[in-house]
């Protein structure tokens, strides 16, 4: 599934593939519910997290940052 023709809703449960950001403590596999979708965002397509681990990292979709659908 592409990361940008894919559509999020609040409550769709993901898991993480890959993030960009080198200072999260969270693992590609580690699963959060979507909080948010905001795909014509003035810093690029977001997606609000709600990490299982308690970590809120937002996704940024077009800056290199993967999810996918549970």
């Amino acid at each position: 599934m592409s990361r940008r023709r894919a559509m999020f809703h609040p409550g769709d449960r993901i898991a993480l593939v890959y993030t960009t950001d080198p200072h999260t403590r969270l693992r590609p596999g580690d699963q959060g519910t979507v909080t948010a979708y905001q795909p014509n965002a003035r810093w690029g397509t977001r997606l609000d997290v709600d990490w299982d681990s308690g970590s809120n990292l937002t996704m940024l979709l077009d800056e290199g940052d993967h999810v996918r659908k549970l």
